[in-house]
This record gives structure tokens, C-alpha cells and sequence, in this order.
């Protein structure tokens, strides 16, 4: 069997780490730990687990820290997580299985982003991701911030990509919930970092696109709205489609800031160019729903529950193929159609019982308030 190393960065975990490592420490064969600065019990925890934990001088750079834990794992594979994920209970023990006799050279996992006030499999961002690739190909990490391996150079032919691969493993990340973003201050942390990394390659469109991801979290959309379209001209000059989370983050911003006549039917465009993007046809329906055009609102809304919610390709949104497409198709039904609003209704509490607006609307309908 394939030797699988886990490699990890980490300051200040003491809270989550544990949870982390026991989701998969029993699925792998070493567990390197670089500790960029713990002052509470995150090294203890770790050597308690079983894991070696190495220091290194934080230097403003994730990447480097990274790469630092890659040159000490000496297994054939390797998977990398942060501390506030763990691994699925159901999957952990596929990683084994995956590795044993596989063509691939690189899976991504599916990874659960939990947002909002609590973790639950209803306020999920979700998307495929790459964690797990062989030792020894030349994988390393690059971008001091937002981290990515980098894949291109190493899988430099349309050939050599298809040994990229999607694994049936799910990795829970609980980062972005609200508690944990106000506790680290990482919105505050991301910018500095961002804008120092700006002054340094200013024509990476990917450094403005975190900026304005960094500012839609802390509800500054005029910000964000500046430097995602910085970031999606730096992409067209460069000959090159923008990715589809960009112009999802776009059309979520002009959605929060109420211009909807700004972006539709702009928005009409990016659908072309991602025509398998629920999360962009869910907003073409919000628009169309807001200024008036109910009937061209309900397409939307159909054809997102088409493509529905198991999406991995691009980073999306759980329920707008599912369940708030439901909810959404039945507020424009009540103008048309009283009982298929409410067969809606239903169908949204079906998928998703806890769905207060859902449930109202369906109890005003039915009293015929």
C-alpha cells in the first residue's frame, strides 16, 4: 500500500486541532505539523496525537510554511488540511482504498465551507478542491496568501490533467463561520497580507479577487464591487475567461447592494460562459423576480432545480438548485397561480423542514391571509 502523509500549518489551534487530526489520523501514515508561533496547547495536542511537530519562523508567507512541511513527509502521498476541517467520518476510510492502483496523480475532495451563525448542511458553500497528490511529481505551494499548489506546472498537458481526479471524500471546513471570523480577525489579517503581496506582482487578478471576497465578508460592497471588476479585466487582458466564482462573487455583490438594473441582463453574459452555474442562473432569477418579470423569474427558478445542488465544478451555494429555488419559485407563483405556490412551498419544507420563510408563506397561504 501507498504510504499517505498528512501535512499541516498551524498557530493557535488548541481549540480545533484535536477534532482535525482524529478525523484522520488513523488513515494515514505520518502526520507533520509545522508550528508557525502556538503560545496555547496546539503543539501538545498534536504530539499527543502522534504527530511530529516542526517550528518555523512565521514569515508573512502561507505558502513557504507549507512547503516547509512538504519537505518532511516522506510518504508517497500526500494530504494536506487545515485545522479547523476534519475529514468526514463516513469517507476517512477511502483514502487508503483510492490510492491503491490509481492512475491519478492528483485528487480534489468535495469541501463543505460552513457559513453563518452555526454549522449545518443547510448554509454550505461547496465546491471540489485539490488536497491529496504524489510525493516527488514537484507539487509545491505558491502565493504567500490563498495558497494554491501549483497544478499547471506540474500537469502542463491536457493529457497529464485528466489525472486530476474528483474524490468521493468529504472535508468539513468550519473557518468561515461568524463566531470564528470575529474571534481570529482574519478579515483584517487577509487584507494586510493581500495588499502587501499588491505592492509586490500588482497585475495577479487572483490578489483582487481575495481582496473583494475579503470585503463582501465584511459587508463593504462598494470595495468589493471595485476589485472583483479589477480582477476580472486583469483576467480578460490576459487572453483568459474569468473564473466562474468571480462573476458569481459580482452578481452577489450588485444582489446585496440592490442594483438590479445594473446587473441584468449583464448577468445574461457570464451565463454563457458558465451555462452549468446554478448559482448564476439562481441570481438571474432573484433579479428577474425583483424587477417584475415574474414569468421569466419562474424559468430561472425551473432550470435551477434542473441542474440542481450536486454541483463540484464551481464553488455553489447548497439549496439554490434545491430548496431556495422552491421558495423562490413560489413568491412568484402567488401572483399567478395560489396552489402551485403553495405545491412549493411544500417542496421547499420538504427538502429543508427548518425553512422559516417557507414555512410562513405556506401558513399565510393556507389561511388565506
Amino acid at each position: 500500500m501507498p504510504k499517505l502523509s498528512l501535512c499541516m500549518i498551524v498557530k493557535n489551534e488548541g481549540d480545533c486541532i484535536g477534532r482535525c487530526l482524529n478525523s484522520v489520523k488513523h488513515a494515514v501514515d505520518e502526520m507533520i505539523i509545522v508550528d508557525t508561533g502556538s503560545s496555547d496547547d496546539t503543539i501538545d495536542i498534536c504530539r499527543s496525537a502522534g504527530a511530529a511537530v516542526y517550528s518555523y519562523e512565521w514569515n508573512d508567507d502561507f505558502a513557504s510554511a507549507r512547503n516547509y512541511g512538504l519537505e518532511r513527509a516522506t510518504g508517497d502521498w500526500i494530504i494536506w488540511l487545515d485545522a479547523d476541517e476534519e475529514v468526514d467520518e463516513a469517507d476517512a476510510d477511502k483514502l487508503r482504498e483510492m490510492l491503491s492502483g490509481t492512475e491519478a496523480d492528483l485528487f480534489s475532495i468535495q469541501l463543505i465551507n460552513y457559513y453563518g451563525k452555526q454549522a449545518d448542511d443547510y448554509h454550505v458553500l461547496q465546491m471540489a478542491h485539490p488536497r491529496m497528490f504524489r510525493n516527488r511529481m514537484g507539487f509545491r505551494f505558491v502565493n504567500p496568501i490563498h495558497e494554491t499548489l501549483n497544478i499547471t506546472e506540474v500537469l502542463t498537458t491536457p493529457e497529464l490533467q485528466k489525472r486530476m481526479v474528483l474524490a468521493p471524500i468529504k472535508v468539513r471546513h468550519y473557518g468561515y463561520l461568524d463566531e470564528i471570523v470575529d474571534a481570529k480577525q482574519k478579515g483584517d489579517r487577509n487584507l494586510s497580507l493581500l495588499f502587501k503581496q499588491v505592492s509586490i506582482e500588482d497585475k495577479n487578478p487572483w490578489l483582487y479577487y481575495h481582496i473583494a471576497s475579503e470585503y463582501y465578508r465584511l459587508k463593504q460592497y462598494q470595495h468589493s464591487f471595485q476589485y472583483v471588476n479589477r480582477a476580472i479585466v486583469l483576467f480578460l487582458s490576459e487572453g483568459m475567461t474569468p473564473p466562474s466564482l468571480l462573476y458569481k462573487l459580482k452578481y452577489s455583490i450588485l444582489l446585496s447592494l440592490g442594483s438590479f438594473h445594473g446587473a441584468y441582463p449583464a448577468i445574461e453574459k457570464a451565463i454563457c460562459l458558465y451555462p452549468d452555474y446554478v448559482d448564476l442562473h439562481f441570481y438571474k432569477g432573484l433579479l428577474l423576480h425583483f424587477l417584475g418579470k415574474t414569468e421569466k423569474a419562474i424559468e430561472a427558478f425551473d432550470r435551477c432545480l434542473e441542474l440542481g445542488d450536486h454541483q463540484w465544478s464551481h464553488l455553489t451555494q447548497k439549496g439554490l438548485g434545491s430548496f431556495q429555488a422552491w421558495y423562490y419559485k413560489g413568491l412568484c407563483l402567488e401572483q399567478v397561480n395560489r396552489q402551485e405556490a403553495i405545491h412549493c412551498y411544500e417542496q421547499a419544507l420538504l427538502l429543508h423542514p427548518d425553512h422559516q420563510e417557507a414555512a410562513l408563506a405556506l401558513a399565510r397561504l393556507q389561511t388565506g391571509e
